[in-house]
């Protein structure tokens, strides 16, 4: 009887502990799905991106302009914020879809560690956080979590996922959202940087310049003078009387959201040995009541490169490229810019004058 007792209480004793085996498991995978994503994106401090190509991406938040958070590229560029803003929901929305298959688990842990983007997350903590954050003091930054962001699933609807510090790999996936991730943690740093050129609203505009080169008697400059502006043609230095206001209000309404197409990450080299060796198209200098001054000079851009031979003969609206050309910004950077983004910027004086109709 006695033995009988024995082996029950043994048996209760290791069910007991299989029961409570099983339940911490499931409440630690339960924990593990509930915080997979990064809950407050507010408090999110810097972004290191970086890839298996020694790709290295750092986004960090500097402070607020306005209602606009800053964001820096490496340190150094202005952040496209709207791409910078899809990477913290991404952060903050995504899920564990499912496990892996356990079958496929080794070979995605080697995908994984071969072509994966490394994301480190840091975020500002602080020391002493009570009562629901009512009480925060000592903040500090710290990396609070670091993934491996992996290649889509076969339905490209899942990316596969390893957070450090868990035991293996997920899918994962944003609710509502038909698509993989990858793409939202490129780590390469000309996309992340801003194509804003200057978002100056007309009370903010202190000068508008257009020089051309080519035809020095067609450059101007619209200059604020109190409440209005005068219009002043450079060659001569003299000021217009009369010219088109509607005219000059498209012109100076089109400084309040100005942003150029693309980097020009790669210029055919016949193309520099052309086109940048010529004089440009224009040379455009805005600025504003702070005497902050960005400075564009633009130059055609051809639709083929290898049509360069056929300028004197072909076809110029085949030869060149009717939709982009190229301009340099601040002698810094070479960017790709939309003709009809700047149709009402890109004119001769006597376009302002009221004497021809609008030109390229």
């Amino acid at each position: 009887m006695k033995k009988r007792n024995v082996i029950l209480i043994c048996a209760v004793a290791i069910l007991g502990i299989v029961t409570f085996a099983v339940v911490q498991t499931k409440s630690k995978s339960a924990t593990i799905e509930q915080n997979y994503h990064v809950a407050d994106v507010d408090a999110v401090t810097k972004l290191y991106l970086s890839n298996k190509l020694d790709v290295n991406l750092l986004l960090q938040r500097v402070g607020k302009e306005g209602d606009d958070t800053l964001w820096l590229v490496n340190e150094k560029y202005p952040a496209n914020q709207p791409l910078v803003d899809i990477l913290l929901e991404t952060l903050h929305d995504m899920r564990i879809r499912q496990h892996v298959n356990r079958n496929a688990v080794p070979n995605i842990i080697k995908n994984l560690s071969v072509n994966s983007i490394k994301v480190e997350v840091y975020q500002k903590v602080y020391f002493i956080d009570w009562f629901g954050g009512k009480l925060k003091l000592f903040p500090s930054e710290k990396l609070t979590s670091t993934y491996f962001v992996g290649s889509e699933t076969q339905d490209n609807t899942g990316t596969y996922m390893f957070r450090e510090g868990d035991k293996e790999p997920y899918i994962v996936y944003i609710p509502g959202f038909r698509g993989f991730l990858t793409p939202r943690f490129n780590p390469n740093p000309p996309l992340w940087r801003s194509r804003k050129i200057v978002h100056c609203d007309v009370q903010d505009l202190k000068s508008v310049r257009v020089e051309i080169p080519l035809v020095p008697e067609e450059s101007f400059e619209v200059l604020r003078n109190g409440e209005t502006f005068d219009l002043r043609l450079l060659q001569s230095n003299t000021t217009v009387s009369q010219f088109d206001t509607a005219r000059v209000a498209q012109l100076l309404s089109s400084f309040s959201n100005l942003n150029f197409d693309e980097y020009a990450s790669v210029v055919p080299k016949v193309e520099m040995d052309t086109t940048f060796s010529r004089p440009p198209g224009f040379v455009l200098t805005i600025t504003d009541m702070n005497d902050r001054v960005r400075y564009l000079r633009t130059y055609v851009k051809f639709a083929d490169p290898e049509l360069i031979s056929e300028i004197e003969t072909g076809n110029l609206s085949e030869i060149f490229d009717v939709n982009r050309q190229y301009a340099i910004l601040d002698d810094i950077d070479t960017v790709l810019i939309q003709y009809y983004v700047f149709d009402n910027i890109l004119q001769p004086a006597s376009y302002f004058l009221g004497n021809t109709s609008s030109t390229k």
